[in-house]
């Protein structure tokens, strides 16, 4: 293993991602049918995105956060899919220290950026059912880009710090990390310096970036569901559903496997269980948020419907 000097303390040059939990004959298998869940990711993706701008129809406060969020999925799946699949197709399993780094970073900045456009899209359908006649007043264009501009640079912040936390530490031991990509938790576990100011970050800012969210999206669709007991009705019943049932599927997704993940961390010596579910929130939670806002969508396969009739007429 090779050391670089780094504030007066050796450091490894370089890690090693032992991959997924799988046998190396099953390999080939496995990378073509990541790669065709990756590519699913980033077309359909593309899709809703393209959608959005094409069709006037979509040009609303829930699909303009919509458009950001399927950014961010492609972007957060792109930052582990890629270097797992080259490293299962050419059978090597090292990643240098910067390409680590940055893995790190990208990755809890799109991870941030989900968790906060879930929470304003939560606000906008808590505005759309619950105060249906101001809806147009508060949901103004301007509230809808400081959204998402706070949620940007609120997940720079936080990825910014928890990276810069890291590069501070040295790996003078192993660099072998039980993961296909880096996790931040895997590597401080590898670290050979104190990682008590790292920790105690991870809790304090992870308390907000995810704590809080979730805690903002519960009490949205609390009063949805309390607004909608108060009048119930078919109709009612039917537009909740309509225009929460998408959002509710992805939230469920995304926050019950990093619950799964960190509530309920693996109680034997292997991280078989950890790889698996970050597997299911990095690659196959990003495929599947098209399939749910277009399937579950009257105005996305409307949109994709007229979009098809003018290339088809063209």
């Amino acid at each position: 293993m090779s050391f670089v000097r780094r504030n007066n303390q050796s450091t490894a040059s370089e890690f090693i991602l032992l991959g997924l939990p799988i046998q190396p004959e099953d390999q080939g298998l496995y990378s073509v049918l990541f790669l065709i869940m990756y590519l699913t990711t980033v077309l359909g993706n593309l899709l809703i995105i393209l959608l959005i701008r094409l069709d006037s129809h979509l040009h609303t406060p829930m699909y303009f956060f919509l458009s950001h969020l399927a950014f961010t999925d492609i972007s957060f799946s792109s930052v582990t899919a890629p270097k797992m699949l080259m490293n299962m197709l050419t059978h090597s399993q090292s990643i240098s220290y910067a390409g680590c780094i940055s893995q790190v970073y990208f990755f809890l900045f799109f991870g941030d950026l989900d968790s906060f456009l879930l929470t304003s899209m939560a606000y906008d359908r808590y505005v759309a059912i619950c105060q249906p006649l101001h809806y147009t007043t508060i949901m103004s264009q301007n509230l809808c880009v400081l959204l998402v501009a706070v949620s940007w640079v609120l997940s720079f912040a936080s990825a910014l710090v928890h990276t810069l936390l890291l590069a501070r530490l040295s790996f003078c031991g192993a660099n072998t990390l039980s993961h296909f990509f880096c996790d931040l938790s895997a590597l401080l576990k590898l670290s050979s310096s104190d990682t008590t100011i790292n920790e105690l970050v991870i809790f304090t800012v992870g308390m907000v970036i995810i704590t809080v969210p979730l805690i903002c999206i519960l009490v949205s669709y609390g009063r949805i569901g309390a607004t909608i007991l108060r009048t119930p009705s078919a109709k009612g019943i039917s537009r909740a559903l309509s225009t929460c049932g998408s959002h509710l599927c992805v939230v469920s997704l995304y926050y019950g496997a990093i619950i799964g993940l960190y509530f309920f961390p693996s109680s034997s010596n292997t991280n078989d269980k950890d790889v698996i579910v970050a597997v299911l929130y990095t690659v196959v939670t990003p495929m599947l948020n098209p399939f749910i806002y277009s399937l579950r969508n009257r105005d996305m396969k409307g949109a994709l419907r007229n979009t098809l009739s003018r290339i088809v007429c063209a």
